[in-house]
Order: structure tokens, then C-alpha cells, then sequence
């Protein structure tokens, strides 16, 4: 057997130890400017949180500074004007993961689906996703979820479906990884105390866990990054470097090897630190005030 760098890459990503600063620095800005499968569209600006009536005029901002950068970009929500994201995605030429946000409340709920029909009846949606973490989060029985994916189903036959949560979470439901035409897996090494240094190995076995049990559905990555600030978890540790370091090979993996993958986030939320402490705050590109922060 020889030494082969390209496979070697592969597997565990760049060796990114002997770069200085400045030369990962240009390492990122060639890997972003080549492109990404996807992008999580982050709309909320500071003092903003779900449930806040977002502008048209604040999404178009975003739209256009993330546009040069993604091919396809993913929603959450189909209420409190989410449901203009995949409309003016479309206008600028970028395909259209759009998600209905599930929860505890039934009335929500219902506007949540029946604005993911009407979106993709209107022909503003690629792949509808219905439900984010619910399983994870226990909102929903699985027999309520699989009633939502099965009325969207039936509703917009023609376009693929899927669910949302984490990685395992399809091994552990098989009807509801039978109700999807695609598995919508999030992949997170960082929240599993993974350090930077092999994430991108843990991230792979995440993805093949995911594709196994699928048995032949296609598998998109649907969430992974990295935070630039905050406390740890284990051995993973936010920082600016471990998260360049973390983009960088995810997209060269995601590049190497075709795999659909949505990158977690656009932009910094500062609402985000209620649900997951000070690291909530920064998992985007994009600071809070919209500036490129590596």
C-alpha cells in the first residue's frame, strides 16, 4: 500500500497545525469563495427573536450578502414572515430547503404546514421539511409528526419530503424514516465534546449512521459547524481557529465527495444563547452585524 494525500484528506481533512494565521486565513477565503452546497439562513437581527415579525427588507439584506457564496439555502419557519425567504431566494437564483417549525402548540403548528403547502403549491420549494428536532425536543408523539408528513405528502406529491433531527434519531424511528423521500440528518461532532482535530472523521461516521438507515434514501446533511466563542463541552472548544479549521474541511469533504450539506449558520443570533448557554450566540459566518468574521 502507498501514500496516497488525496484519500488521506479525505478522512481526516487538511492538516491545518503548521499554517500560520494569515495563510488559514486565505485558506478560507479560497474554500468560501468556491462555493458551498448550502447554507442555514439565519434572518434574525439583534433584539430579534421567533415569533418577531421579520421585513422583507431585512431578509433581502442578508439574501444578497450570502448569495455569492451558497447554491441552496435552508428556512426554518413559514410564519411571522419566514415564509418570504424561499420567494425572494428564488428571485435571486438559489434553491430552497424550506422547513415548517413544529412544536407544542396545535394553532402553530397548522399555520406552519399550511404555509409549507402553500409555498411549494407556489412552486417556491425544493425540499420541504417537516419538523426540526421534534423528536429530539419531545414535542410531538411520532404518531403526530407522521400525520403532518403524511397530509404535506399528499398535498405536494411532486416534492420531496423529508424530517429534520439528529444523525441517530433515524436509526432509532424507522416509520419515520420510511415516511421520508430524503433524510434530513444533522451532524454535529461539537455537541458530542468532539475536538476540532478529528471532527471531521466523527462527522463522517454520523453521516454514514444516517445513510444506513436510510437503506438507499439520499442523506443531506441538513445542520453541522462549528462556534467561534464561548465555554466548552468536553473536548470540543469554540474558538475562531477551531472554527475556520471546522468549516474548511467540511467543505472540502462535502466538495471531495459530493455530499449535500447545509453549513450552520449564516449569521450570528444573539437570541440562540436561551437554549444553548454563550456559544448560541455565534455559529454564523457573518457577525450579528452582517460582517465576515474569519
Amino acid at each position: 500500500m502507498s501514500y496516497r494525500a488525496g484519500k488521506i484528506r479525505s478522512l481526516a481533512g487538511l492538516n491545518l497545525d503548521d499554517k500560520t494565521p494569515k495563510g488559514i486565513h486565505n485558506l478560507f477565503k479560497r474554500v468560501l469563495k468556491n462555493g458551498m452546497h448550502g447554507l442555514c439562513f439565519s434572518p434574525y437581527e439583534e433584539g430579534q427573536e421567533p415569533g418577531d415579525q421579520m421585513t422583507e427588507k431585512q431578509i433581502r439584506r442578508r439574501m444578497k450578502i450570502i448569495k455569492p457564496y451558497t447554491k441552496w439555502i435552508r428556512s426554518f419557519s413559514c410564519t411571522d414572515g419566514n415564509e418570504a425567504i424561499p420567494r425572494i431566494a428564488k428571485e435571486y437564483g438559489i434553491k430552497t430547503l424550506v422547513g415548517a417549525w413544529l412544536g407544542d402548540d396545535a394553532e402553530i403548528n397548522k399555520k406552519e404546514i399550511a404555509g409549507l403547502i402553500e409555498l411549494a403549491k407556489g412552486g417556491f420549494v425544493d425540499i420541504a421539511a417537516v419538523g426540526n428536532e421534534v423528536m429530539y425536543r419531545g414535542d410531538l408523539t411520532e404518531d403526530e409528526l407522521l400525520v403532518f408528513m403524511h397530509d404535506v405528502k399528499n398535498a405536494i406529491p411532486d416534492v420531496p419530503m423529508g424530517y429534520v433531527d439528529a444523525y441517530y434519531e433515524f436509526s432509532h424511528r424507522p416509520r419515520i424514516t420510511e415516511a421520508c423521500d430524503v433524510i434530513l440528518a444533522n451532524c454535529y461532532p461539537y455537541w458530542e465534546g468532539c475536538s476540532q482535530e478529528y471532527a471531521l472523521v466523527y462527522m463522517r461516521d454520523m453521516y454514514n449512521q444516517a445513510k444506513s438507515a436510510g437503506n438507499g434514501k439520499k442523506v443531506i446533511i441538513t445542520e453541522t459547524g462549528w462556534p467561534s466563542f464561548g465555554e466548552g463541552l468536553q473536548g470540543a472548544i469554540p474558538s475562531q481557529e477551531n472554527a475556520v479549521k471546522y468549516f474548511i474541511n467540511s467543505q472540502i469533504w462535502s466538495n471531495d465527495d459530493d455530499i449535500e450539506m447545509f453549513y450552520f449558520s449564516s449569521f450570528d443570533e444573539s437570541w440562540k444563547v436561551g437554549a444553548e448557554g454563550d456559544v448560541g450566540a455565534y455559529w454564523g459566518l457573518w457577525d450579528k452585524d452582517e460582517k465576515l468574521k474569519f
